[in-house]
This record gives C-alpha cells, structure tokens and sequence, in this order.
C-alpha cells in the first residue's frame, strides 16, 4: 500500500490527515452548531483543552470549575480574553454545571481519584464527557464508567490523544495489516528524568484552595505542601503513579498494537523506590510483565511488557516514552509523540515517519461524534479502560509482590486477598460523590 493509498484509507475511516494548525481546524467548523461545554478541572492539561478550545468557533465554554480560586480566575479569564464566552461561570462545585440543562457536555481534567466520580455524575445528568486518562483510579471504578455509559446513552472520550494521531494510526493499521507477522510481543517504556517531591509535614491548606471539595470521595488526609498541585499523582489515595500518568500513553498505544480482545490472565510487576528518598509512594522504577490469551487456543499467549525508570534522563530506542511490537516478521518501535520505524528481518528498515501528538484531532473527533459528523470514537471507556487496568494491575502487584491471576470477565483477583481488597477502593463514608 503506497502512502497516498494508505491516507486515503485513512479518510475513508473518518480520520484524514487533520492539520496542526487549530485555527485552520476552526475554520472548518465555523458553520457547524456550538456545542456547550463545561471545563472541570483547568489546571496543567485542562489548561491545554481550554487553549485549544478558546480557539474553535463550534464550541462554547459556559462553566469552567475547580476548587482552587487561583486556577479557576485564570482560566475564567483566558476564556472571556479570547472572546469564546463574555459570560461564562465559575463555580467551585461540579455540581453547579451538571445541574445546567444547556451543557452538552464536560471535559474533566481533575486529579485522577475524581476522573470516574465525576464521570459518572456527568453521564447520569446527560452529558457527554471527555476525561483524561488514566480514566479511573481503579479497576472497579473502570467497570462503573462503562457501565454508566451504557445507561446514559452518552459518549465518553478518554484523552490519550495517540489514538486520534494520524502517524500513530498509520503505525498500528501496518501492524493490524501484517507487516510484521503476527506480533506476539508488545513493550512499552517511560524513561526520563522526574524530580523529587521532598518530604513535608501536615499543614493548614493554602488560601483559596478548597481542601474538602478536593480530596473528594476519596479517604480524608491532612493537607501536605508536596500534594499539590500535580504532585498527588504520587499518592496512593489520589493518583496512579507514573505508570498512570505518562505510562499509560505509552501502555494505551502498546495495547492497541498487541490488540487483545479482553484484559491480561496474568499479570506480575517488580518495582520500588530505587532512587527517590522522598514522600512519593509509587515506584520510581517498574518491570511488569503480561499474559495474554489468544482465542482459540489453549497453549499460545501473547505478551506485553512495561518498563519504567523515572530517574533516568537516558533515551530507549531513540525515544523517552514509547512501545516496540515484535512480530514473526519483523518490529515496529513507535514513539507517540514522536515518530515511528519500521524494520524487517536482519534489522532492515523499511519504512519510517515522523510526527507529533495530535490534541486537536482527538477533540475534533469527540466533537464530531457528539454531532453525529463521526460514527465512532478513537478513545472510548472500553479502550481506556483495557489499558488503565493494566496501570492498576501492575500498581497491585509491585505492592503485593505477587504473580497475579486475573479473572478478565469478572475483572477480579482470584489469588491473592490482599491485591483482590485493591481492585477497588475505600470511600469517605457517605460522601455524595462515591460512585456506584
């Protein structure tokens, strides 16, 4: 298949080649009708939507919420700034825009422990949302967000914007086609430089940050200066470590290459703290590896591995974070927001492309699927799901430092007590946001 065959396949999939540019991408959509969106959570990333968003004449931001007032000004301010909405609302309380009959839908870019609540609670109010990845913090809580999609009859976006990359989706249609042989193995890796969060002492929240309405559902725990902000993605109670923040980009895109129809049997992950002496709780350094069934036979398995080094300033294959395929008949090494290469026996390469992640392009085709422009999303809950259970299975299993057998259908721990007790999670009792 020639390049020019292989885009035109790519167009008549509903994808094309999007431009980066997203004032060509407003353009476009000047005559469609607005959709009405509500912003929760615009801090680091949800900052990056609001950006995007501000610049397209088919949306209209009518709330932007966080519990922050800081945050919450600023991007109150960017909006009206940009003129997308002179009278856009704030609130501190979700709540407020679920309650607003007029928002299609949301876009949450909260702390990870509030991504399914919050989800959730849009899909019943009859909202569309795009969440960030990774889309829950837990196994159950991802079965409960597909479950209320069913229900809701609503769309659900997972933001591993890969998935709407035109370059990485060339990359996996020449794995799905065979160029490689039958790929039996996928790897993905997250190798950088982090810095240490230092250790600290309880203290009075800051001014201005809304300390309950953050900590949410989730256990209650005294205020620390190296919680926030971003830094909870190293605490057990609200993030997934880095496995579920940048890993799970790279974890996403080895899945969809590997394409398994359901989660892994088996699943066991070495890992600790080997560099960090700090507050944080997850591994700064990971090793899990996966089991695969194959359908139709009781022998044959397919593999997928992850390796994590967040201390390491050291490229693997050429790139930070990544995923290699090996197949029967050559490898493919893929770097999301990069570029990929293709090799052949003998290490021959083939074929090669560069590239960049595309954000436009996964709201472009979120939105278009709300309009019904799209019949299908690149990112559903099914995708972000498959993929999240894996950051949460490999997170288990570093812990308990066991093999663990998995019960894909029933999504639970069938060996071990203690890594079954953490397929879900403990609640503040009676918080209105549990899910359930």
């Amino acid at each position: 298949m020639t390049m020019n065959d292989r885009r035109d396949f790519l167009k008549s999939a509903g994808v094309g080649v999007v431009a980066l540019a997203s004032a060509s991408t407003a353009s476009a959509s000047q005559k469609k009708p607005k959709i009405v969106l509500g912003i929760i959570g615009p801090g680091g990333m949800g900052m990056n939507h609001i950006r995007n968003l501000c610049e397209r004449d088919d949306v209209l931001i009518a709330w932007v919420c966080d519990v922050d007032e800081s945050r919450l000004t600023k991007a109150a301010e960017h909006v009206t700034s940009t003129g997308n909405n002179a009278d856009v609302k704030t609130t501190k309380d979700l709540r407020h825009v679920l309650d607003d009959t007029t928002v299609d839908a949301v876009f949450i870019a909260t702390p990870d422990h509030w991504h399914a609540p919050t989800a959730i609670l849009s899909l019943d109010a009859g909202k569309h949302v795009y969440v960030e990845k990774p889309c829950c913090h837990n196994i159950r809580e991802g079965r409960l967000m597909a479950d209320a999609v069913q229900r809701s009859g609503k769309l659900l976006q997972v933001g591993t914007q890969s998935r709407s990359t035109e370059f990485v989706r060339e990359a996996m249609q020449r794995i799905h086609e065979g160029e490689i042989g039958e790929v039996l193995v996928a790897k993905a890796w997250n190798s950088q430089r982090r810095g240490t969060i230092g250790k600290a002492q309880p203290t009075d929240p800051p001014e201005g940050l809304d300390f309950d309405l953050w900590v949410g559902p989730a256990p209650m725990v005294p205020f620390q200066s190296n919680m926030l902000p971003a830094i909870w993605r190293w605490w057990y109670d609200f993030g997934c470590g880095d496995i579920g923040n940048d890993g799970v980009h790279d974890l996403d895109v080895a899945v969809w290459g590997l394409n398994p129809t359901t989660h892994p049997e088996r699943i066991t992950c070495l890992g600790g703290k080997y560099f960090f002496d700090d507050d944080q709780q997850f591994p700064d350094t990971q090793y899990a590896v996966c089991e695969y069934a194959i359908a139709g036979s009781s022998v044959k398995k397919k593999q997928l591995i992850f390796e994590q080094r967040i201390w390491s300033p050291y490229r693997q294959e050429s790139y930070e974070n990544g995923a290699a395929f090996y197949g029967t008949d050559g490898y493919l090494i893929v770097g999301h927001t990069t570029g990929w290469r293709l090799y052949k026996p003998k290490d021959k390469l083939v074929a090669e492309r560069t590239g960049r992640a595309d954000l436009v392009a996964h709201h472009d085709n979120f939105l278009n699927c709300i309009r019904g422009d799209d019949d299908r999303l690149n990112a559903d809950v099914h995708v972000g799901h498959l993929s999240a259970t894996i950051v949460h299975l490999a997170n288990i299993a570093a812990r308990t430092r066991t093999v663990l057998e998995f019960d894909t259908e029933n999504e639970s721990i069938t060996n071990d007590s203690a890594g079954a007790a953490l397929v879900g999670r403990k609640y503040r009792s009676g918080h209105w946001a549990i899910p359930g």
